[in-house]
């Protein structure tokens, strides 16, 4: 499945990414701002990701530019872990504050509701990640109220994540969607 936005084309990830996506998330400011992946960072946990993408039954795509194509500047998508799927993003420092986040975000939060028909999304960011608490906020996603404490790969310890969910009315028209399968 494929994702075009004004600036953005969201694919899936190809072995041969491995490299390109490890380069892009092997930056210490990227990895302690997310639970779920180590550091360092290597091509061998780039090729691991990239052999995994579709086991747990979510979308997840490579973001690149669109005039860019082979050349990986994050990752966004669905994790089905538990009862309520999470959407999970990363961009490297290079993309960060131009707005990427949630372009990319707006598109699979579009395909989660009109596409897939889920009926809420849940979400987080790490206490001292502000700037991804703005992006999902700008995406729909409201706070729980709850902080919870998560296991951190990079930094070895939990760490405190702020929780957002986001529920889909039911009763809005379905969107115009730039998919391809």
């Amino acid at each position: 499945m494929f994702a075009i936005t004004p600036r953005l084309a969201l694919r899936p990830g190809w072995p041969e990414d491995a490299p390109a996506l490890a380069r892009a998330i092997g930056h210490e400011d990227v990895v302690k701002k997310l639970s779920r992946v180590p550091w360092p960072y290597t091509e061998a946990d780039a090729d691991w990701f990239l052999g995994t993408a579709w086991q747990d039954g979510g979308p997840r795509f490579v973001i690149t530019e669109r005039a860019k194509q082979d050349q990986p500047i994050g990752v966004i998508g669905i994790h089905h872990d538990g009862e309520v799927p999470e959407l999970g993003y990363w961009l490297t420092p290079a993309a960060w504050g131009r707005g990427y986040a949630t372009e990319a975000g707006h598109a699979v939060v579009s395909l989660a509701q009109h596409g897939l028909k889920l009926p809420r999304l849940k979400s987080g960011w790490l206490v001292g990640n502000a700037a991804s608490g703005r992006v999902l906020s700008k995406l729909g996603f409201v706070a729980t109220g709850r902080i919870v404490r998560q296991h951190s790969l990079a930094f070895g310890r939990e760490v405190e994540v702020v929780e957002m969910t986001l529920s889909f009315d039911a009763d809005e028209p379905a969107a115009p969607m730039p998919l391809a399968a």
